[in-house]
């Protein structure tokens, strides 16, 4: 398979990813943040870090294909040629950065028909008001949805398998607050020492959709 997989940060998903599909002759997309100017030099050194990193063991990584997206960005792989996409836990920010609906475009573009988009993001309750920016990283479901409509998508299937019903979603620094991020204040700021962490370590990690597209015929 060729898996294209948008913003894989510090490479979690791609330490799995990565060896899994250069053992069976797959193709491996990571598709950072965008470079070039007025880019954030904290994104720009991430992206530096991470190609070093996986470009050192081809024998472990395969040959890593790496890609850009952003809001001028072009393709991210060759169009048509995608087996899966991921949106692993980025949508909030591209919320944030107003190309949520690029995102979904670009991806519709890089899978061939029949192609699968996988999201996990973290799920803000039906009830609950949607900020448009997103800004505690919780996005509805229903809203998810509507974006992969629009680009195109059909829906196939749901999981709860990263479901936390003890996620009350109303914490002071937003999702960051909880595991494993676990911010003790504002994004950005200094650690607040005095902080107790003890009640969000207890919820554990956000409760997240998990969901499965496809590109139609």
């Amino acid at each position: 398979m060729t898996v294209v997989d948008f913003w894989p940060g510090s490479g979690w998903y791609t330490e799995i990813l990565a060896p899994y599909l250069a053992k069976g002759d797959g193709e491996y997309y990571a598709v950072g943040f965008a470079n070039g100017p007025g880019a954030d030099p904290a994104q720009a050194a991430l992206n530096a870090n991470f190609e070093q990193r996986f470009s050192s063991d081809r024998r472990l990584y395969g040959e890593v294909k790496f890609s850009q997206f952003g809001a001028t960005t072009g393709p991210v792989a060759p169009a048509g040629t995608a087996d899966m996409v991921l949106f692993m836990r980025c949508i909030h920010s591209w919320m944030a950065a107003g190309i949520a609906e690029k995102a979904f475009a670009d991806a519709f573009a890089a899978l061939r028909p029949r192609g699968i988009l996988g999201i996990e993001q973290h799920r803000l309750g039906p009830d609950q008001d949607q900020d448009p920016a997103a800004a505690d990283g919780y996005v509805q479901e229903a809203f998810v949805k509507q974006l992969a409509a629009e680009a195109g998508f059909i829906f196939e299937a749901a999981s709860e398998i990263n479901a936390n019903p003890d996620d009350t979603k109303d914490h002071p620094f937003g999702v960051e607050t909880l595991p494993p991020r676990l911010l003790t204040a504002p994004l950005g700021s200094p650690p607040d020492p005095t902080f107790d962490s003890a009640p969000y370590r207890e919820i554990g990690e956000s409760d997240r959709m998990t969901l499965k597209f496809r590109k139609p015929e």
